[in-house]
């Protein structure tokens, strides 16, 4: 079972049911130093992180250890993950993984630790776990591990936990990793990701005029912009925000089938003419990413003759014309219960 956190979970593309993606939300302290980017530049970054299924009473369920694959061709087996997550009333499910973040450079993860049951983060390369700044780490009484929902930078400086409260009412954290400070963020939206230099945080959530709005918050409980979008970027798939705040790039699904890369401002409420993204009939868009430089990075899945996801892509987008460029491609672990990408 593959979990996705975000709203491509909601997208019906390229006729493929909206349940091959979707799931329950799930949607891996200091300063990055620079062994850590030399490490991640020298091919210690990860590929992607996976735990293993195995049947059981005629179905399935995960089992073994947390597991990353390294670009350099080695494997990471995180001993001190929790791969079965806590609940609400201190039992475990079995029946489901634990949440885990990598980050979009693949330098850093983070998830929870068996010892003491609390968030940390971990170098790509493995080594000592770090606790996170204040409470952070901490499981809020009265929901699960399930219900924690963490989501790290770009660069794996900047921590953002969403958490799924029945009343919507826990706030979000905005975790400094480099600074150690936690910022609080209103709790009712859904955290869709942050912008590339992890400063600003992009949410979403449904109106009660069955609308979707987007907000955008600093990690320093700043309000950016916010307003009701248009059906044609709520309705699609994936999305992501861009340095200045304000300018959101969305995935979008034309009756063809083909995928086509449009940009929203939610300044202005004005969305761009699509342009059309070259990408294989057999390839589904899945993550969506700014680079720094204005560029875009999309991560795409590719299907077998059977169906199920092969392997992951990863191409430099061209904003402007939708040109793609690869920059990475692997084939996934066969009979995998879960396996989570950098960025996400």
């Amino acid at each position: 079972m593959k979990v996705a956190r975000t709203l491509a979970a909601c997208v019906v593309a390229g006729g493929l049911a909206a349940t091959v993606l979707s799931g329950p939300a799930q949607a891996g302290t200091g300063a990055a130093s620079a062994g850590g980017r030399d490490a991640a530049a020298a091919g210690e970054a990860i590929r992607y992180a996976w735990v293993d299924e195995c049947p059981k009473k005629g179905s399935t369920v995960p089992c073994g250890a947390w597991t990353l694959n390294l670009r350099s061709g080695r494997k990471v087996v995180l001993g001190d993950a929790v791969v079965f997550p806590r609940e609400p009333g201190g039992g475990v499910d079995r029946e489901n993984s634990a949440p885990l973040a990598v980050s979009g450079d693949g330098s850093r993860l983070v998830y929870f630790r068996k010892s003491d049951g609390r968030l940390v983060w971990n170098r790509a390369a493995g080594g000592k776990a770090r606790a996170l700044p204040g409470g952070a780490g901490r499981v809020p009484k009265g929901i699960g591990m399930g219900d924690v929902n963490p989501t790290l930078s770009h660069d794996g400086t900047v921590l953002v936990i969403d958490y799924t409260d029945e009343a919507g009412k826990l706030p979000t954290l905005a975790v400094d990793l480099t600074a150690g400070d936690v910022e609080r963020l209103p709790g009712g939206d859904a955290v869709q990701g942050l912008s590339p230099d992890g400063r600003q945080v992009l949410t979403s959530r449904f109106t009660e005029d069955n609308t979707t709005a987007f907000s955008v918050y600093g990690i320093d409980g700043s309000t950016g912009e916010s307003r009701e979008v248009p059906q044609v970027v709520s309705n699609n798939a994936p999305v992501a925000l861009a340095d200045d705040g304000v300018t959101v790039g969305v995935v979008i699904f034309s009756t063809s089938g083909k995928p086509r890369l449009r940009q929203y401002d939610l300044s202005t409420d004005a969305v761009s003419p699509a342009v059309e993204m070259g990408l294989a009939g057999n390839e589904l868009p899945y993550h969506l990413m700014w680079t720094r430089s204005g560029a875009l990075t999309l991560w795409s899945l590719r299907l077998d003759a059977a169906g199920d996801f092969s392997h992951a892509v990863a191409r430099g987008v061209n904003p402007s014309t939708g040109g793609l460029k690869k920059a990475d491609s692997f084939r996934l672990r066969a009979g995998v219960w879960a396996w989570w990408l950098p960025g996400e």
